[in-house]
């Protein structure tokens, strides 16, 4: 039997919001709690479990590798609980509460941002929170409700729908570029040109470009003086006359549209799978989660 003066669930939830924002200021302002009566409960579970959870020094606070694991073990129970308070308001038939969306920069520019102003009309007591992240966050662990990705980086383990339809990644450069290079005529005849290059966060790794020859996909690994993580400040550049990028169609359709910018190697460009909206297995969607869902794929 439980006893409630002593159970330690309030603590364990200040705990996994202090883990998330990396502070105890953050933590306690949305908790609606003093800083320093936060810090109290969490010592106080410490003490309670024997192991220290957070390291803390003046400038930040971090898990422990015992407080990684346990922040990793009660994640998947927290969501339960947070889901069955979702369904208690789904009574009322009014999505309530904050949903907490992780999504690459490039589906936060292409189908969040467009949408999201007429989701919260739709939808005033939903708070939504979007986290654009290009590394592949792990949703349970980071307490997000969802995430849009491309179908070709999901975890087996979730739930995904297709979001946006098929997409295409071509290449493009400026009118003033190409007055200077011949356009390339296959992508092996990019290693006579300026490419710029994506570094993923995360790994570190330097994206390969991809094309299709007959059917099969191969990458070529072009050269360049650009390295950018941020495909805007990329595309700024290649409209300055700086370099060819890879870029999602959407993205540079008004600049392509306006003769800004010229594409190149159509041919070996094909359409793929696109972005797809994904969330953990759940035996009840959290009505937040639901409508937010059926709201993007209406809209996409």
């Amino acid at each position: 039997m439980i006893r409630m003066a002593s159970h330690p669930l309030p603590a364990v939830i200040a705990f996994a919001r202090v883990a998330h924002h990396e502070s105890f200021t953050r933590a306690a302002a949305e908790l609606e709690l003093s800083p320093s009566a936060l810090s109290q409960t969490v010592r106080t579970l410490e003490a309670k479990l024997g192991v220290r959870l957070l390291n803390r020094t003046t400038r930040r606070v971090g898990l422990t590798e015992h407080g990684a694991r346990f922040l990793e073990q009660i994640g998947p129970g927290l969501a339960q609980i947070e889901a069955a308070f979702d369904d208690l308001n789904a009574v009322r038939d009014r999505p309530t509460g904050r949903l907490r969306i992780n999504t690459g920069r490039v589906a936060a520019r292409l189908l969040v941002e467009p949408n999201l102003p007429a989701f919260l009309a739709r939808y005033p007591q939903v708070q939504v929170e979007v986290f654009a992240d290009d590394t592949l966050a792990d949703l349970v662990a980071g307490g997000f409700d969802a995430g849009i990705r491309l179908g070709e980086c999901l975890a087996k383990d979730m739930i995904a729908l297709p979001l946006g339809g098929p997409q295409r990644q071509i290449v493009v450069g400026s009118p003033a570029y190409f007055e200077q290079r011949p356009r390339p005529r296959t992508p092996e005849e990019l290693v006579d040109h300026e490419c710029l290059r994506h570094r993923l966060p995360g790994s570190g790794r330097l994206m390969a470009w991809e094309f299709t020859r007959d059917g099969r996909e191969y990458e070529v690994d072009v050269a360049g003086r650009l390295i950018f993580n941020d495909s805007t400040l990329a595309l700024n550049m290649v409209r300055a006359g700086c370099g060819l990028m890879q870029a999602f169609e959407p993205m540079v359709a008004e600049d392509l549209r306006s003769g800004g910018l010229v594409q190149v190697l159509d041919a070996y460009t094909p359409a793929f799978p696109g972005f797809h909206i994904y969330y953990p297995a759940r035996k009840q969607l959290p009505t937040k989660l639901r409508v937010f869902v059926d709201f993007m794929r209406e809209q996409c």
